[in-house]
């Protein structure tokens, strides 16, 4: 089966037809490296991690690109209340972003662009769109002209007349300086005491959005597979950045695009004024990261998700349940039919837009399988792929020697039929949190 992806430029299933075949070219946006990440940055990560990681389990090789954006207002700010420049501030949080991503297990990027590494990009790119008449020069700043792009805002699904001026917070530039109230800044006049760049306009900085596209296509080229984000970058962020790409190269500049849905807290959108506002850096100090990770992990991306202290409850209690469900010794035999129907049920379910929803019901269902006395070490390495989709390792635990003599001990009474004894030395290992089970294949434990 294809696997399928919702795109959200044409809004339908498509089926995924690769650049290049067996490779996948990905561009996931980063953060803008002033702080934490927040919670809801958490779900952006965790959920483009897991497609990733089911490309990858599917045999695609991933070129994974997620960039930091190291040249902000909020950096600046941010820098000089610290006292710090802004390379040293940013490296601060830039360290923080990757040993939080560590622990909710994120593998590493391919690559992760820095702004300040593509300075000179950026102004080759800018002055290519000025000499195409796509932007213009006024008072230092440079600004794309929106009128002269073709479709624009077709990723919002909206026409240039369908929208109103305050759309977002992050639209560049004042108004009585442009030839259209959405032109948006492509370059910045630095402001005194700021720091900034040489380029023919004068001293100045990038504007946001011209960064992404300079990255994406210097390191993946003019068309890439996929372009992912949260769903808050579809406008005004995704569609300047479409509408200065393919200003510049005239080639479509992603052949996909999609979206991961917000996060909430407690059914309520997350928010500083409401006092709901937690980085993941704040929670990963009091919850597993493979825990936040899982329950991050298993909704489907394009769906809301809603935080409560209930849901991280179960997410312990599943991972658990799977944790000692892989860790289960092996079987005499299993019914290899059933469970290639079953990687092909997991399989259905995530090729159809990475649904992890439906495909971790699947996971469930290999589980309540395999405890019921089906577990080869075939199908264990089967399973322990499908389980690392999810980011869930797992290392094998070994019992104490102790214990694993009371259970040999408790065998040999129970053989000898002295069932008083064995129940006793049953009481004990739960008393250490060790639970037995009595299958037709011998004993089986788990941990509490």
């Amino acid at each position: 089966m294809t696997i399928k992806i919702y795109d959200t430029m044409t809004r339908s299933l498509r089926d995924f037809v690769p650049i290049t075949e067996n490779t996948v070219n990905m561009y996931v946006c980063g953060p803008t490296v002033y702080n934490y990440i927040h919670i809801g940055n958490a779900r952006s990560v965790v959920a483009f991690d897991t497609i990733r990681r089911y490309f990858e389990y599917r045999g695609y090789k991933v070129n994974y690109i997620s960039n930091f954006t190291d040249v902000d207002d909020k950096i600046i700010k941010g820098a000089a209340e610290a006292g710090m420049d802004t390379k040293a501030f940013s490296d601060k949080f830039i360290a923080a972003f990757m040993e939080d991503v560590k622990q909710l297990g994120v593998k590493p990027a391919t690559k992760n662009p820095r702004v300040i590494d593509y300075m000179d990009e950026i102004i080759d790119f800018v002055k290519v769109l000025v000499d195409k008449g796509f932007a213009y020069e006024a008072n230092g700043d440079v600004y794309f002209r929106v009128a002269k792009s073709h479709n624009y805002a077709k990723l919002a699904n909206k026409t240039l007349a369908d929208l109103e001026v305050g759309a977002s917070g992050r639209v560049d530039g004042e108004g009585d300086i442009k030839e259209h109230p959405f032109d948006f800044a492509l370059w910045k006049a630095a402001k005194p005491g700021e720091v900034s760049w040489k380029s023919p306009w004068g001293e100045g900085r990038p504007g946001w959005h011209i960064e992404c596209s300079v990255m994406a296509t210097s390191i993946l080229g003019d068309t890439i597979d996929i372009h992912g984000g949260g769903a808050d970058l579809e406008f005004p962020h995704h569609t300047n950045e479409i509408a200065q790409s393919e200003a510049k190269t005239g080639h479509t500049f992603a052949n996909y695009w999609m979206h991961n849905a917000m996060l909430n807290i407690d059914n309520e959108k997350m928010s500083k004024s409401l006092g709901n506002f937690v980085t993941a850096h704040d929670m990963l100090q009091k919850i597993d990261g493979q825990v936040l990770r899982f329950f991050l992990a298993t909704q489907h991306y394009r769906r809301p998700l809603n935080y409560t202290e209930k849901a991280i409850h179960d997410a312990e209690t599943n991972l658990k349940y799977l944790k000692n469900t892989f860790t289960q010794p092996f079987t005499k035999a299993a019914d290899e039919e059933k469970w290639q129907n079953l990687l092909i049920d997991f399989e259905n379910a995530m090729d159809n837009d990475f649904n992890t929803a439906n495909g971790i019901t699947v996971v469930f269902d290999m589980a309540k399988w395999i405890n019921s006395g089906n577990y080869t070490a075939a199908i264990k390495s089967d399973f322990e792929k499908i389980l690392a989709v999810f980011g869930i390792v797992f290392e094998e635990e070994v019992l104490d020697t102790d214990i694993e003599a009371l259970i040999e001990k408790r065998q040999e009474v129970r053989a000898n039929r002295d069932f008083a004894t064995a129940d006793a030395i049953r009481d004990q290992l739960a008393a250490q949190g060790i639970k037995l089970l009595d299958t037709k294949d011998g004993v089986r434990w788990t941990r509490d």
